[in-house]
């Protein structure tokens, strides 16, 4: 029997893909209004952004225990063998939380096959790391092998984004009300990354020109080490798919890649990064020279 790979909807990969490779996905909650919704299920990410843009409010909840002991506890009764990464601990509580529901399922389960890894990562990095093990479950790779691989691409996947309008990091913590409202006077878009799973501020650049600039200089020094041309590179957006295209292009152009992985940021991370968020994301080595 392969082995199962369960992630949450953080992960930000096509549906095409989650059915492809067969796996499972647990969806983040999104609160409107008091109203729980359920990302990519009962809520899609363009009724966020087209929200947002209308001046609606949207939070997020992280992913209930029950749902955790539900899917653990199928897994258990099936016997299945199943690794679940999860989306970063410094971002998110959902890692933790299956931590609990796993040690409860041991109580009636203590042959449960599961696996529980956090990620360190958000968006569409979380989702390379996902697919590529993902990938290799339906190639029938062992568990070890796969759980090796794991842990490599999570010390080396590179995150770069940026947001459009630096008045929902505001809303989401990561900016003071000073820092927004300057850097909605003065057009200032923030470039940031991710380092051991915290969003971390690289540098604050005037245009979206230069914001591309920064985020492929980024890429050229943090990728010097990687084969770039034979990776996957993924793109995700915040209903921006022009900024998208024009992003992978440049890249394409750049270091000749042919490979793209692109997709909208889900209504999850989006109700906090907001429309116009553009993100690349990459290895910084490449897993065959490893």
């Amino acid at each position: 029997m392969a082995i199962k790979i369960l992630s949450d909807s953080g992960c930000d990969l096509p549906k095409e893909i989650i059915e492809e490779f067969n796996i499972d996905i647990l969806p983040i909650i999104v609160i409107k209004d008091d109203k729980e919704y359920l990302d990519g299920v009962t809520i899609q990410p363009k009724e966020v952004y087209d929200g947002m843009r209308r001046g609606e409010v949207f939070k997020t909840a992280q992913i209930p225990l029950n749902a955790f002991n539900d899917k653990f506890l199928e897994y258990a009764k099936n016997g299945e063998t199943v690794i679940y990464l999860a989306f970063s601990s410094e971002l998110s509580g959902t890692y933790q939380t299956s931590l609990l529901a796993k040690e409860s399922i041991l109580d009636q389960y203590p042959n449960l096959d599961l696996e529980i890894i956090d990620t360190k990562a958000a968006s569409g990095g979380f989702g390379l790391i996902v697919y590529h093990a993902a990938k290799m479950a339906k190639e029938g790779k062992t568990k070890e092998e796969i759980l090796k691989a794991i842990e490599f691409y999570k010390e080396n996947i590179e995150h770069i984004f940026t947001v459009d309008d630096i008045e929902y990091l505001f809303r989401g913590g990561r900016v003071t009300r000073t820092q927004a409202f300057l850097g909605g006077l003065l057009n200032i878009k923030p470039v940031l990354t991710v380092i051991d799973g915290k969003l971390i501020p690289l540098e604050k650049v005037r245009g979206r020109n230069k914001v591309f600039k920064a985020m492929l200089d980024f890429v050229k020094e943090k990728g010097k080490e990687a084969n770039l041309k034979e990776q996957l590179i993924c793109i995700t957006h915040g209903d921006d798919l022009e900024g998208a295209m024009k992003l992978k292009e440049l890249i394409r152009g750049e270091f000749g890649c042919e490979s793209f992985l692109i997709n909208s940021v889900g209504a999850a991370i989006g109700a906090h990064s907001g429309p116009g968020t553009l993100t690349i994301f990459f290895f910084k080595r490449n897993y065959e020279d490893f």
